[in-house]
């Protein structure tokens, strides 16, 4: 599962608002970063038949099967302090991260 925390739902339930109707939050993982592997975030109007669809306080998120072995049991949370504004990924797979928390490594 993807758990998306309240501030973050917030966050992209006002982002949706310049998308379509039909639009899911698409996650996922690819190469890159200085810790091997990043995240990327995206809106996506089409679910595929391979994706997991996950629903948590009124946004509905996709994984396509090969990020989602490394990022299930992720909580996608957002901060709009002082130390940065963005998304911020609580992954229990991740082994090591960097600096900026935006690539890690499983």
């Amino acid at each position: 599962m993807i758990s998306v925390t309240e501030k973050a739902a917030s966050e992209i339930k006002r982002l949706l608002e310049k998308e379509t109707a039909d639009s899911f939050l698409r996650v996922q993982v690819v190469g890159g970063g200085c810790s091997g592997m990043s995240y990327k975030l995206g809106f996506d109007s089409v679910k595929k038949e391979t994706d997991k669809l996950f629903e948590e306080r009124g946004v509905r998120v996709l994984v396509d099967p090969k990020s989602y072995l490394y990022i299930a049991g992720t909580t996608l949370d957002f901060s709009d302090g002082l130390q940065g504004t963005g998304f911020n990924f609580v992954n229990p797979n991740a082994k090591k991260s960097c600096g900026c928390g935006s690539s890690f490594s499983a």
